[in-house]
């Protein structure tokens, strides 16, 4: 037998099913042929077509490679050896399964009834990794029955997301940087649109560098603070994971250098040793796969690391302005504003609420926007014709 896998599917139909039976048009097909003796009382018997039954056996035996029923003149079909054994073994495994199934198909019905609630709240959220918004979750789902399935994508694949449609909100971070040009500003303004989308204030956070503490390795590094971390680093002495390319914190890092006049490049790490999450970084340090990383303030004390902070940022959601009040939305802004979100977050180290709930203009929470709108030139008016 050389089957080529096996696929589960399920499928909504008016008629109900009882118990634990599973539906296998190959096993149907045989139990027929197996109980009717012939292939043309087995297609009555499942009413299909003569022709239908037949195309359908030499399909299966093609994707089997094996013969499934044997023809002799003036006898009755019947299986081969290897057909009868394939029908043993689903039976057999139907038998096994069958509480499994029941249960399964159960839960099924159980959730999608819930697709009948009008009251039901969901939002698709795309967000920059973060250890504050799964409690964001929890509360949402416990104050208002709000349910938020929660995605995890860099900041600027977050926004992309909700540009595309592909979700409701998404959440990114920006340190408190004065006004002028910088590099947030060249990779968000192509993604954030002023009188479309609507900014949506949650919370702030420390970011700065994880190291091991009482490495030895690392004891010249302990009397050091962040800047001069950071300087050390761009030496190319010290192993560093960095984030993934599109990452908030990717791009505070290259911020940092450049405001240092420091060069990524003589990083060591800084294109090789990549993790995705601010959890994940602090693991590769605290297991001594790197001397440094960027991270959050919680993540380093999760994991026991000493922690240099470099910058405190503010993490803000965004949505379209036409959802703004829309039931769901009004929901986690509530979430956002209540106690308990600002009590949720007094357990991670460097962290605390931000204008939470408040509904922000992008001039008003990025003090380094600056809108304009691109000016178009009038044509140049046409040549009058040469007089006659």
């Amino acid at each position: 037998m050389t089957p080529r896998g096996i696929h589960l599917q399920y499928t909504f139909e008016a008629r109900g099913q009882e118990g634990a039976q599973i539906e296998n048009p190959l096993f149907d097909l045989l139990s027929a042929v197996q109980s009717e003796g012939s292939i043309g009382h087995a297609a009555k018997a499942l009413n299909q077509s003569y022709r239908h039954v037949w195309g359908a056996l030499k399909r299966w035996e093609l994707t089997l490679g094996n013969a499934l029923v044997i023809w002799a003149k003036g006898q009755p079909a019947r299986l081969t050896p290897f057909a009868e054994r394939l029908v043993w073994a689903e039976r057999q495994a139907r038998t096994r399964m069958t509480p499994h199934v029941e249960a399964l198909r159960t839960e099924l019905g159980r959730v999608f009834a819930r697709a009948d609630d009008a009251s039901l709240l969901l939002l698709e959220v795309f967000a920059s990794h973060d250890l504050g918004l799964p409690r964001l979750q929890l509360l949402a789902e416990h104050q208002h029955a709000l349910h938020v399935s929660l995605r995890f994508a860099g900041s600027e694949e977050a926004l992309r997301a909700l540009l595309d449609g592909r979700c409701s909100v998404a959440g990114f971070h920006v340190p408190r940087l004065a006004a002028g040009p910088s590099l947030f500003a060249r990779a968000l303004r192509p993604l954030l649109r002023p009188g479309t989308h609507k900014l949506i204030g949650s919370h702030w956070r420390t970011q700065g560098l994880m190291l091991r503490p009482g490495a030895a390795e690392q004891q010249p590094l302990q009397a050091l603070d962040g800047a001069a971390l950071l300087r050390e680093l761009a030496g190319g002495r010290l192993r560093f994971v960095n984030r993934q390319p599109g990452s908030g914190t990717r791009r505070l890092l290259d911020h940092l250098l450049a405001q240092a006049g420091l060069d990524a490049m003589q990083i060591d790490g800084y294109d090789s040793r990549v993790e995705a999450t601010h959890v994940a970084v602090a693991a590769a340090v605290a297991s001594g796969k790197a001397d440094l990383g960027l991270g959050v303030e919680a993540a380093a004390h999760e994991f026991g690391l000493d922690f240099r902070s470099l910058a405190v940022e503010d993490y803000y959601l965004v949505c379209l302005k036409a959802a703004l009040d829309t039931p769901a939305l009004l929901a986690l802004r509530t979430t956002l504003a209540s106690a308990a979100w600002a009590q949720a977050l007094q357990t991670l180290p460097g962290y605390g609420v931000h204008q939470p709930g408040e509904v922000l203009s992008l001039k008003r929470a990025l003090p380094w926007w600056h809108w304009r709108a691109v000016k178009t030139s009038k044509p140049a008016p046409k040549p009058a014709p040469p007089a006659a």
